[in-house]
């Protein structure tokens, strides 16, 4: 994509849609992408590590997706939890655009694509899945990151997936130190040279909304 980064909100590359096969939510299906999005191939390796090695979300509540792309991981929960509601929120407004193509095309009703300020800063989520924008810089990570952990409702979980030699163990580290009291921060499995971290909130909220929100 050369300097088109799908971190751009409006992307220059021509909007050409193309359709690809997916598993999501325990079947092949079918969904829009297009370039100038974050893999617009189909489920990249990270994503797929997510989906397979995370328990099932809340079944209801809200539940959030940080850095959606074309939805794959918005969907899954989405199709996993038709009683709650997901937002999915990218900066890319093609992102977005096709997720919620795509949750129309799939019958699902319970998701809501939106850029991150859109989202009620009220809101608190039963779930967090993401595989975050590592490449954007480490200094807007990290900024992303104490933008939405602190929000998880009491007694809530947020799953990460990063890449080893990306620096998922530094970043255990440094959401350990920096989360609010009572935040735990921990390695929830290996695969196919990912990590997945495990971010909880004590069920008492102690001190949660203390960053970020």
């Amino acid at each position: 994509m050369g300097s088109d980064h799908y971190f751009s909100a409006q992307p220059s590359t021509p909007f050409t849609r193309k359709q690809i096969r997916a598993f999501l939510g325990g079947a092949e299906r079918t969904v829009n992408t297009a370039g100038g999005i974050f893999s617009p191939d189909g489920v990249d390796k990270g994503t797929a590590v997510l989906l397979s090695e995370v328990p099932a979300p809340a079944p209801a509540g809200n539940l959030l997706d940080i850095g959606c792309g074309w939805g794959p991981i918005a969907l899954s929960m989405a199709l996993a939890s038709p009683g709650a509601t997901v937002h999915a929120v990218d900066v890319n407004e093609r992102s977005l655009q096709l997720t919620r193509e795509n949750a129309e095309g799939l019958g699902v009703d319970n998701l809501v694509a939106t850029t991150p300020e859109s989202v009620d800063p009220s809101l608190r989520f039963q779930t967090i899945w993401s595989n975050p924008p590592i490449r954007v810089g480490k200094d807007v990570l990290h900024g992303i990151l104490l933008q939405w952990m602190p929000r998880l409702a009491p007694g809530g979980t947020a799953w990460l997936v990063v890449q080893k030699n990306l620096g998922s163990d530094s970043l255990q580290t440094w959401l350990s130190r920096e989360l609010p009291t009572g935040f735990t921060v921990s390695r929830h499995t290996t695969a196919k040279s990912f990590r997945v971290l495990r971010v909880d909130r004590p069920a008492d909220g102690t001190n949660g909304d203390a960053a970020g929100s």
